[in-house]
């Protein structure tokens, strides 16, 4: 009996670049004193509050299916969020509330590719890109980013490879890099949209997290609310990652199609985290400006400890909860430089070739443990580049 090639070619690779991740988790339960800096998971948890408005609409009897676009009243505050900040009038009827961004971006392609069509999208890139393209049926097809030009995409080199393809998926603020598009950047990616007449996907999770200039959605550049789906997550905003709730921000036409997915996929979202979520939200911008906080704490402590040395140069961090080390200095690739550091100095980062090939010679670094933990473990990174060269 066979498995689908679908299934069995999602990550040709077989981990998706996750084999180092793995490796640091195996050592931490067998007991060794692993420090990880691999995902992108908040060191505090969901704040109570929202926990307990989870709790009461449960114990309240919301337990049962909910409305498979999602409630009406979180769909209108998604709604009104994405308005307000991207000046793009939005309704519910623009919005699908998904388990979570990750499941945003597949039913994103499950709508605008078929299969067969080419699916592009930038690289370096979050790790599941180029599988959830593949699990639609697309081609995923990277375009490099280049590290000499911050990694910023350029418009020239997405018109290149932009003959025929049906989508293009950016991220912004990004993962792994911490680039946030210039607005230059974007009116070039929008312009080649418009010529090319493709769709673009923006994955902005991370819209929350900007340490430096301002986040800006293509969706709100003239000409693109029609031709963008724009993904958006509770997760990096308020530390909701494990009760898996999203959505997609679209067109009318295509967030009535997607409806008619996830009624033959997800069937929705649980109702009791729905109201939880539409709670979160109403707390507002300075809430989520304190869950944003330590990342930027530890971004200036990053800053300050790569002063002053020449082993480890770091892609200036503008937003999102990591930082991309350049190490190429050490003579190292970034998964050698990685199992090496984890294998002498127990310090688990993520290999920039997991990211794609244009951040070979990196290291992404996850801002997400205790400041002063972070500071000494950033120390020892660097002390342990310096020792390379």
């Amino acid at each position: 009996m066979a498995l689908s090639k679908r299934i069995t070619t999602l990550t040709p690779d077989g981990s998706g670049g996750w084999d180092l991740f793995f490796k640091a988790r195996a050592m931490k339960a067998a007991g060794e004193p692993v420090v990880e800096l691999t995902i992108g998971e908040h060191d505090i948890g969901t704040d109570l509050s929202i926990l307990d408005e989870m709790h009461r609409a449960a114990a309240a009897g919301h337990t049962g299916y909910a409305d498979i676009p999602g409630i009406p009243a979180l769909r209108d505050e998604i709604a009104a969020r994405v308005e307000a900040a991207s000046g793009v009038k939005t309704t519910r009827d623009n919005v699908l509330v998904t388990p979570g961004g990750q499941s945003g971006l597949f039913a994103a392609h499950m709508a605008l590719t078929d299969p067969g069509q080419r699916a592009l999208f930038i690289d370096p890139y979050y790790a599941t890109y180029p599988g959830t393209i593949r699990a639609a049926g697309a081609i995923p097809c990277p375009v490099a980013a280049r590290p000499e030009a911050g990694f910023q995409p350029d418009a020239g080199d997405i018109d290149a490879v932009a003959e025929g393809a049906a989508t293009l998926m950016i991220n912004t603020p990004n993962n792994p890099t911490g680039v946030v598009y210039a607005r230059e950047t974007l009116e070039g990616i929008a312009g080649v949209a418009q010529a090319r007449d493709f769709w673009v996907i923006s994955d902005e999770v991370y819209d929350t997290q900007i340490w430096a200039g301002q986040h800006l959605s293509i969706r709100a550049i003239p000409g693109m609310a029609a031709r963008t789906l724009v993904v958006g997550s509770m997760s990096k905003s308020h530390a909701m990652t494990g009760s898996r709730i999203g959505w997609v921000v679209g067109p009318e036409e295509a967030i009535r199609h997607m409806i008619n997915l996830s009624t033959h996929t997800t069937y929705g979202v649980a109702g009791y985290i729905q109201e939880a979520a539409l709670f979160a939200l109403r707390q507002g911008a300075g809430f989520e400006a304190g869950v944003a906080a330590p990342f930027q704490r530890r971004r200036e402590i990053a800053l300050k400890v790569l002063e002053g040395q020449n082993a480890v140069r770091a892609v200036r961090p503008e937003g999102a909860m990591y930082l991309m080390l350049d190490i190429r200095a050490t003579g190292m690739s970034g998964t050698g430089f990685a199992e090496k550091l984890l294998e002498e100095r127990r310090i688990a980062v993520m290999p920039g070739e997991s990211f794609g090939a244009a951040a070979a010679g990196h290291v992404r670094v996850a801002m997400t443990i205790e400041d002063t933990r972070f500071e000494t473990a950033l120390r020892d990174v660097v002390d342990f580049a310096g020792a390379q060269i």
